[in-house]
């Protein structure tokens, strides 16, 4: 009965339901405390805890697994989750962001649902991987692993069991989030230019600079988690925002800036450059960590993460993404304006810094309604052309 419910049809359905309406709730929630002073009851030490740890395996964990239950479903040409089992994760998902709040073991409760969570998915994905022996995606599954490792990391650091376990957790389980989006801006910022910007053009990727930025980006992330503001990460970065801005302009076509689905990938990628940047220049002047660790976040992620919910949606749903309806570009417009006020106006006047960070949490919570206005009522009702999915 469930498999014929359109929103357990296929697994973006679900989850990107749960990353808009989260991200909206999340967001409101954060601003209540930053600005009003809501006293947020979470059993974590501080508000600051709940909101980077629910916008990196909360917020962005739902993006994740829409976006790879559907994208493995083409990749390998299996099944993945549908009907209940994929209900099933959806709760997981669910109960993690619920159990925060109880009175009564919440942190080992949440601890174990975002466990469940990644593990199902992981066996979700796992499966029609290793059925049609896509080894060259295997490396999604790890990157899943040290998530929950990380995860497990954060709530054993706030036990007191490992020593600054709760710091090791954020920046490790949020550079992986880093690594995964970057991975996907690889794979597709080329594959939907080609087909997407109504005039022949080819793409060119270099082999030698995809495994440089790889081979980079390890030893960023384990710096970054376990040594920051370490000279080496330093380096590092500088030689990630090099790499991937040869990247990225080596991808710039003319056509992108027509169609909103593209140039918000873009856009999004030029976002995790500059966080690049600022972590480098981070370590010759006096620049709070937040601005880079906000370059990769907001502008970066929540720029990206925005573009896949409202492309594979519109293109699961039977609907024409090269004519999306009009108001889904104000929504990236405001989510790139969140952006800016979060990084760039800190930068040019730090004395109304509270100002920029209240700007820009009403600029997130007003572009991701405009797209929840749009995406939600698509996501709960059956495809337009009547194919199933």
């Amino acid at each position: 009965m469930l498999k014929n419910t359109p929103l357990f049809a296929l697994g973006f359905r679900p989850f990107f339901l749960g990353a808009l309406l989260f991200s909206l709730v999340a967001m409101a929630l954060w601003a209540g405390i930053y600005f009003f002073g809501v006293n947020l009851r979470t059993g974590l030490g501080s508000p600051m805890q709940w909101h980077a740890h629910e916008m990196i395996f909360g917020y962005c964990g739902a993006v994740i697994a829409g976006f790879l239950l559907t994208s493995v479903r083409n990749w390998s040409g299996r099944p993945t989750l549908t009907g209940l089992p994929l209900m099933l994760l959806f709760l997981s998902w669910l109960l993690a962001r619920i159990s925060f709040f109880l009175p009564v073991g919440s942190l080992w409760l949440a601890a174990v649902f975002t466990a469940l969570f990644y593990l199902g998915l992981m066996v979700g994905i796992g499966r029609p991987l290793i059925q049609a022996r896509q080894w060259r995606n295997m490396g999604v599954l790890a990157k899943l692993g040290l998530i929950v490792a990380s995860d497990l990391c954060f709530f054993l650091g706030v036990a007191g069991l490992i020593g600054d376990g709760l710091r090791i957790g954020l920046y490790s389980g949020f550079y992986l989030v880093v690594s995964l989006v970057l991975m996907m801006c690889r794979r597709l910022i080329p594959f939907f230019t080609e087909g997407g910007v109504g005039a022949p053009v080819v793409l060119k990727n270099s082999t030698a600079l995809d495994r440089s930025l790889l081979l980079l980006f390890l030893p960023f992330w384990l710096v970054e988690t376990f040594w920051p503001a370490h000279l080496v990460g330093t380096v590092l970065a500088v030689a990630l925002a090099l790499l991937h801005g040869v990247r990225w302009s080596g991808w710039l076509t003319p056509g992108i800036w027509r169609r909103p689905l593209l140039w918000v990938l873009y856009l999004a990628y030029g976002s995790l450059i500059l966080g690049f940047v600022l972590r480098g220049m981070s370590g010759f002047l006096p620049l709070s960590p937040r601005l880079p660790l906000h370059a990769f976040a907001v502008g970066g992620v929540g720029l990206v993460t925005a573009g896949m919910l409202a492309r594979v949606t519109l293109g699961h749903t039977g609907r024409n993404i090269h004519a999306p309806p009009a108001l889904l570009a104000w929504g990236f417009v405001c989510l790139l304006l969140a952006g800016l006020s979060r990084v760039l106006l800190p930068l040019v006047d730090l004395t109304h810094y509270g100002l920029w960070v209240g700007l820009s949490q009403l600029f997130w919570v007003v572009g991701f309604g405009l797209l929840s206005i749009i995406l939600v009522p698509m996501l709960v009702a059956p495809r337009i052309d009547g194919q199933p999915g």
